[in-house]
């Protein structure tokens, strides 16, 4: 999850201080939803740290222990401006629905495929 929290500073998303949000976040509320896929992303207290709404994904072929006996293959840091968040989280909620695509979307090599189901 650090990991997703420094890329998303890296690409101008976030300020420094998101990073911790994030991790503060997790430590309230796990950020795994299913299908090995998580969305870690900062509490309301870092909102103001945010730039502009952005994305990063990471995948983990072998699968990540994230905690409480979940694997995570495929996670995806969300830094959302205002309420934006919830668009990217509203998105996946669809994909999630379909097993298949889910799993189709955690084992894809191609960034094209990622890239427009996200989007």
């Amino acid at each position: 999850m650090k990991q997703a929290g420094e890329l998303l500073k890296n690409a101008g998303y976030v300020e420094e201080g998101y990073i911790n949000g994030m991790l503060e976040r997790e430590k309230l509320v796990s950020t795994y939803l299913d299908h090995n896929i998580a969305i870690p992303h900062g509490e309301a207290e870092v909102k103001e740290k945010v730039k502009k709404t952005g994305i990063v994904v990471l995948q983990y072929p072998q699968g990540i222990d994230y905690g409480d006996g979940n694997t995570v293959k495929f996670l995806i840091g969300i830094a959302g401006k205002g309420n934006e968040h919830i668009d990217v989280i509203a998105k996946l909620a669809g994909i999630l629905d379909d097993e298949a695509e889910a799993e189709k979307l955690v084992n894809s090599s191609d960034a094209d495929y990622v890239y427009n189901c996200l989007k």
